[in-house]
């Protein structure tokens, strides 16, 4: 890799990192990074977060941002929080400090993909408990504008919608502070 955390990532580069993407602990990982949205392109990197049913990344302005996907133009509570795989957004992004660019509030060393947390499962990070929803996390303009084309079409590939590497959509089920480094544990 050259010096450049700024440039965009090769198909190549980004092929040769799935080996290590899919070595992701499956059942027990760590929370690597909490990214808070206080306003549109903005971003805040915490240590601690609280995570509530309401809002849920308190701070972030995800109550405040409608969709088109709800009747009334509501924000989509399965869309609550946005969780990617850490190695996912090195391969992607580079280095930590370029990682909330994607738009994630959580990135996690954890197997997310769909075989290993399909809808319906549950995730225990700190105090707070999210479950993984069904809505699709695709990537849009902006990655492919922050990471390149290359970027987006791999996260959106076969191999990347099965390992989920563009994220997941998650809502929160039980309120609770989270802290950078918190155990990401797989519930029954």
């Amino acid at each position: 890799m050259t010096a450049d955390p700024d440039r965009h990532r090769t198909p190549e580069e980004l092929e040769a990192a799935l080996d290590h993407i899919r070595q992701a602990p499956a059942d027990h990982g760590t929370l690597e990074l909490i990214v808070r949205r206080p306003a549109v392109d903005e971003r805040e990197v915490l240590d601690t977060g609280m995570l509530n049913l309401d809002e849920g990344l308190e701070g972030d302005t995800w109550n405040q941002r409608g969709s088109s996907k709800t009747p009334d133009g509501s924000p989509l509570i399965d869309a609550q929080i946005n969780i990617m795989n850490a190695r996912a957004a090195a391969a992607v992004a580079g280095p930590i400090e370029r990682w909330a660019l994607a738009g994630d509030q959580l990135y996690v060393d954890l197997d997310i993909s769909l075989e290993n947390l399909p809808a319906g499962t549950q995730l225990a990070i700190g105090e707070a408990v999210l479950e993984v929803t069904a809505e699709p996390h695709t990537g849009c303009g902006k990655f492919s504008g922050r990471f390149g084309l290359d970027a987006l079409r791999f996260v959106n590939s076969p191999t990347g919608r099965a390992l989920n590497l563009r994220g997941i959509n998650a809502k929160v089920i039980h309120s609770g502070t989270i802290h950078k480094g918190d155990a990401v544990t797989l519930l029954a």
